[in-house]
């Protein structure tokens, strides 16, 4: 499946259109409970051992639409996902994608990200999304969710100001310039306070991003800011199922959940069972 609609049509004027770019979106938030087995790898317990795996999610979309306020948004019923609890670290030996990049891959080819005339990859910040990006979509703009950057903001508040008004204030006028004139202003701000190891965090974060952080350069190229379709599926493809109360999963238990959650989150559920059933 390239596209489930390969043309859309202009809510104005009924023109025809074939979407020029390709969107995507990388998360990694999604936590599984592991059975007992997996119960003592590394992780973020106090004692330095894991009780969940990972689930990293990659979704594409096309974003030609218009919101209300004339704001770029995803075309409907443009997005595929796909997901698994695997690995995207690879050492400098290895010649071959990691297992989640190969999957990453794979549904790039599917959706004929190569073939689009600009490439857009969104994700929270995370190094990991970035590297991947630089490596294998070179030339794709780069963009941290405005959320998740505002919500950083909102860290950055609380760390500078406590809990309260005066922290409210302060969060809002920098939510404010993000929005209006992108990241360099919340730089600025957050400079004053960077004798603090929990200000200095944020600083870096903001610094360290400046570029993926200018929304209304991106929103003039009619380019969308937000993953909430990626944070969206990550919540209805992996923890709506996969984290009820009781449950823990193998990776191969829980990445076979995962996978036909995907095919029917991306219309090609009739297209997995045939595939299955010839190589079977």
């Amino acid at each position: 499946m390239e596209l489930r609609r390969a043309w859309y049509h202009c809510s104005s004027c009924g023109r025809g259109f074939a979407p020029r770019d390709r969107e995507l979106g990388l998360d990694g938030g999604t936590l599984s409970p592991a059975v007992r087995r997996m119960v003592g790898r590394r992780g973020k317990q106090a004692d330095g051992t894991a009780r969940t795996r990972e689930a990293k999610l990659v979704a594409v979309w096309t974003a030609e639409s218009r919101d209300r306020e004339g704001r770029p948004c995803r075309d409907p019923g443009s997005t595929s996902c796909n997901a698994a609890i695997e690995s995207i670290a690879t050492r400098d030996t290895d010649t071959a994608p990691a297992p989640f990049a190969a999957r990453v891959l794979r549904e790039l080819e599917r959706r004929g990200v190569a073939r689009a005339e600009r490439r857009v990859v969104l994700g929270d910040g995370a190094a990991w999304i970035w590297n991947f990006a630089d490596e294998h979509l070179p030339d794709a703009v780069q963009i941290v969710d405005l959320f998740h950057a505002k919500q950083h903001v909102f860290d950055a508040a609380k760390a500078i100001c406590g809990d309260g008004d005066l922290a409210a204030r302060w969060g809002k006028a920098r939510r404010d310039e993000l929005d209006e004139a992108g990241a360099a202003p919340v730089v600025d701000a957050l400079r004053e306070h960077a004798a603090r190891d929990d200000v200095r965090r944020e600083l870096e974060y903001f610094a360290g991003n400046l570029g993926r952080m200018n929304y209304p350069a991106f929103r003039a190229r009619g380019l969308c800011v937000t993953t909430g379709v990626v944070e969206g599926g990550c919540k209805s493809v992996v923890g709506d199922r996969l984290k009820r109360g009781g449950m823990h999963w193998s990776v191969d238990g829980g990445n076979a959940i995962i996978a036909l959650r995907c095919a029917i989150r991306s219309d090609r559920f009739d297209d997995y069972w045939e595939r299955r059933a010839s190589s079977s």
